[in-house]
Order: structure tokens, then C-alpha cells, then sequence
């Protein structure tokens, strides 16, 4: 178990798995730069983070609700918890998290990493077992629906235990450029194209050229 002071942001997991020189840049620097993107992703999530609930009978809707796990070291805000009841007469209201995000369904699993994690906080905060969970891309205006599988569960788990350590341990990796960089806000500031060159000359050279 985790101390509080110690509590890493869910948000954290998704920098680790995007690029963990992002990650750590943001969470060891605490170095911030906003583009379009993450512009665009700020504006979502604040329309739906600022707190409050409706109860739509056998469903409450949650906005904006704390969350942690001291298991895994994480702490952060749901976008929307849905309690869906599931047993009337026992009142048993089982948590459904919703992560929002601008874009489209990604190729990799970080988005449902980030949302398996908020699920485990809710099961901790709660205790009680969530199967499934959803996430809402602004592109396709479509709820995608998570299966929470040991698999992406031990995914989880083992990216928030990574990431305890790469912050611990204060470590900033070095740049590596990839194609995923053209649409990272930190782009200039990283400058990954340098390591391409075999000398800060050469680099100057070819840029000058």
C-alpha cells in the first residue's frame, strides 16, 4: 500500500505508454507545453469534470469523482462513474467508469489502461468487482465498450508499478524519435531529431540547409 504523499496521477499511466521521456518530462521536470491536441482534450474533459450527479431511476450518473488506489499509487478524477443498479431489493449499485477523449479509438492500449485503472480504484474505493467500462471518443461521438480481463488488468498494474519506479528513481529517458512525435506538444522542447545526428554540428548543419 501506497502512502498518499507518494499517490501518482492516473493520468500518468497514458504519458508512461505514449512515451515514457514524455512521462517523465511532465512528472520528474514538471515541464508543461499545450498544442492543438491537448488543447482540444482540456476543453472535453472540463466540460464533464465539474462535479455533480443525476439519477436517471435505475442508473446514477456521477461527474467528476475523486478517485485512488493505494495499491497501485494512483490518484486522479473520473470523467463520468455510472452506479447501475443491480439488485433492487438488495440496493446493490455496481460502478461503471466512462473516459472521455478527443480523438479516435487508438491502435495501442493506453486509453484502456487509463480506464482499467480508474476501475480499480473504484473497486478498492468501493469494494466491490467491475467487469466492463466505456470509453467515449469525440471523433466518432461512440461509446467503446472495455472488458476489464486479467490481461488488461495485469497490463495495468504492471505500467502503474513501472511507472512508481521511473518516478522514484527520478529518471528521465532519453529521446528516441518516432512518427508519434509530429502530434506531442513537447516536440521543440524534446528535440528527439538530435539523436538522429552524430553531432550537434551536423544537426545545426542540416538545419541550416
Amino acid at each position: 500500500m501506497i502512502d498518499d504523499a507518494d499517490l501518482l496521477p492516473l493520468s500518468a499511466l497514458q504519458h508512461y505508454l505514449f512515451c515514457k521521456r514524455q512521462c517523465a518530462l511532465i512528472h520528474v521536470e514538471r515541464q508543461w507545453f499545450e498544442n492543438r491536441f491537448t488543447a482540444e482534450g482540456r476543453v472535453m474533459h472540463e466540460r464533464v469534470d465539474k462535479g455533480g450527479e443525476r439519477d436517471r431511476g435505475s442508473v446514477r450518473i456521477e461527474y467528476g469523482l475523486h478517485l485512488v488506489c493505494h495499491e497501485l499509487g494512483l490518484v486522479g478524477q473520473a470523467d463520468v462513474v455510472e452506479f447501475h443498479l443491480t439488485d433492487k431489493a438488495a440496493g446493490t449499485w455496481v460502478p461503471y467508469p466512462v473516459e472521455y477523449k478527443r480523438g479516435k479509438p487508438k491502435k495501442d492500449n493506453s486509453d484502456k489502461v487509463q480506464l482499467c485503472a480508474q476501475a480499480l480504484c473504484l473497486e478498492e474505493m468501493y469494494h466491490t468487482r467491475i467487469l466492463e467500462g466505456a470509453l467515449f471518443y469525440g471523433k466518432t461521438r461512440r461509446r467503446q465498450q472495455v472488458l476489464l480481463t486479467p490481461e488488461l488488468r495485469a497490463e495495468t498494474t504492471d505500467t502503474a508499478r513501472q511507472l512508481q519506479t521511473m518516478i522514484r528513481d527520478r529518471i528521465t529517458p532519453e529521446p528516441v524519435y518516432d512518427k508519434k512525435c509530429e502530434s506531442c506538444s513537447f516536440l521543440d522542447f524534446c528535440m528527439p531529431r538530435v539523436c538522429k545526428s552524430k553531432s550537434v554540428k551536423t544537426y545545426l548543419k542540416k538545419m541550416m540547409e
